[in-house]
């Protein structure tokens, strides 16, 4: 499997790849819902707010995981969201979605970020080291459905400490829809 960080060529395959994904396991609804802000976020994040990972083998597109900052008006750490994440059904079960978020959070590291957040399964995300937050510690930027979803964990060596809000996200996520 190879990994790439490229995504402005391949904006229309992530797109549909996000499409597919979550039309298979949510339904039509949110299938457009989340292929739509997956193309929002590539034609409309300024490049250092989002970053893009992909899985790919022999030419086939297998995973996609987007990662866009979060600014904590009160706080100097840099904060990058984890969401959405994608792995083409055919290919789920078989440890992509995992790999992929480790080598994302690695890139993430090696680049300085202080602290990775997502929005998701606290059951699946933990084994990738996220843990259980609380607004009051770690306020979203939105008001949150499943408050037991919002996740983080430091990608220092440092422990994760509350960090001040409010928060604001990109624009493609600026959306109650989402949360």
């Amino acid at each position: 499997m190879d990994y790439s960080t490229s995504y402005t060529p391949h904006a229309d395959a992530i797109a549909a790849l996000f499409t597919a994904t979550f039309t298979a396991s949510e339904g039509p609804d949110e299938g457009a819902l989340i292929g739509a802000l997956a193309r929002r976020l590539i034609a409309e994040t300024p490049a250092e707010d989002l970053r893009v990972v992909t899985a790919w083998e022999d030419g086939a597109l297998l995973g996609g995981i987007f990662f866009t900052r979060l600014i904590y008006a009160g706080d100097p750490r840099t904060v990058f969201m984890m969401a959405p994440v994608a792995v083409a059904t055919a290919h789920q079960g078989k440890g992509i979605g995992q790999r992929l978020i480790a080598h994302g959070l690695d890139a993430l590291r090696q680049e300085g970020v202080d602290i990775a957040v997502t929005y998701g399964d606290p059951a699946f995300y933990g084994r990738v080291g996220f843990k259980s937050v609380s607004e009051a510690d770690m306020p979203a930027p939105q008001p949150l459905n499943q408050p037991q979803g919002w996740i983080a964990q430091s990608l220092t060596e440092a422990p994760l400490t509350p960090l001040s809000g409010p928060a604001r996200c990109v624009a493609a996520f600026d959306n109650p829809a989402l949360w």
